[in-house]
């Protein structure tokens, strides 16, 4: 394997790697807000990592201009989201009680 391809498997390890902390983040977290974070963070790092290795791997100018694109749009969209909903919860006066998981069974 030449050292661009172990890079960009590399990249793309990371990002799954990443994913999978968000998700167990998304499920052990005790509330909306602090879920929301983890997975909003988490999402944008491996995104980032995910389009990066892409990139590497698809090694074609073309495509390496499509995926920036997408990652400038990701990074620019996905905490203004996250920050508008967190935002909308606290006006609204939202007691973190209310925004807590019901317990499973």
């Amino acid at each position: 394997m030449s050292p661009a391809s172990l890079l960009a498997a590399a990249l793309l390890l990371a990002a799954v790697f990443v994913l999978f902390v968000a998700s167990v983040g998304l499920w052990k977290l005790p509330d909306a807000l602090a879920r929301q974070h983890a997975g909003t963070k988490a999402a944008t790092l491996a995104l980032a990592a995910l389009v990066v290795g892409a990139a590497i791997a698809a090694w074609d100018s073309a495509w390496t201009v499509r995926l920036l694109a997408l990652l400038a749009l990701l990074v620019a969209t996905l905490p203004a989201a996250s920050h508008a909903l967190a935002r909308a919860a606290v006006r609204e006066n939202v007691a973190p009680e209310e925004l807590e998981r019901a317990e499973r069974v």
